[in-house]
């Protein structure tokens, strides 16, 4: 179904040619519509939130994957950076697990609780950012698709309407992969997984900051729907 299509179809017909008019001027379909389909949950979007992406729905799946093969049941599980949710939500609506879920804003953490409460699951939405959370907890999973995007780097004009604060990160776009591998050495279970999305040629690099903060760990790159290196999984187990 085209984009002109979904208007046609969930739009009130008052409210269409405005909103067609809005998107030929490149405004995202998922903020007319108001929701997004995410690995079978149905989830609400506005400008306070990233629209959740396919290659996202992948690192759902494949770390659900990771967590069977490694035979981790009823997970502990730590979502860094949740925006919209749509991580936690479809790992909830799949296995048995407990989530605790943050982030720094909460304009996004509001859009979260209505996503979760729409899809009639319970996770532990919390206000932080990642540099300044702390947290005792040992976790077996900690998952986390970060803004990872150089500020110097040309990207589709679409995502101007997105929240910058998702997308763009410091340091080339290494900057949360550092916070994040430093801060959760000490909250890692005895046998746990790590799931990241990353930047399509940052896999060297990711390697080399596993390396040093987590040295005895394995580590695994796997690729998205179109071939490029997209998520990285970390384990102390093989993989």
């Amino acid at each position: 179904m085209t984009d002109e299509e979904l208007i046609i179809k969930y739009v009130p017909k008052e409210m269409q040619e405005a909103s067609l008019a809005k998107l030929h001027e490149g405004y995202p379909v998922q903020y007319i519509i108001g929701n997004v389909d995410f690995f079978g949950c149905n989830l609400k979007v506005n400008e306070d939130v990233l629209i959740p992406r396919f290659e996202t729905e992948y690192l759902v799946e494949k770390t659900l994957n990771y967590l069977k093969k490694l035979n981790i049941n009823n997970p502990l599980i730590l979502e860094i950076g949740t925006g919209s949710g749509c991580i936690s939500i479809a790992l909830k609506k799949n296995i048995e697990c407990s989530i605790k879920a943050i982030d720094i804003s909460s304009k996004a953490l509001k859009v979260a609780k209505e996503n979760a409460s729409l899809n009639n699951v319970q996770i532990n939405f919390l206000a932080s950012s990642i540099e300044k959370y702390e947290d005792e907890a040992k976790y077996d999973l900690i998952i986390s698709n970060p803004p990872y995007v150089p500020y110097n780097s040309l990207v589709d004009e679409k995502i101007k309407y997105e929240p910058k604060e998702a997308i763009y990160a410091p340091d080339n776009g290494l900057y949360f992969y550092k916070v994040i591998l430093e801060k959760v050495s000490h909250n890692l279970k005895n046998s746990y997984l790590i799931a990241l999305e990353i930047g399509d040629k940052e896999g060297d690099k990711i390697k080399k900051l596993v390396n040093k903060y987590l040295p005895n760990a394995y580590f695994k790159l796997e690729k998205d729907y179109n071939n490029y290196e997209r998520y990285v999984f970390i384990s102390n187990k093989n993989l």
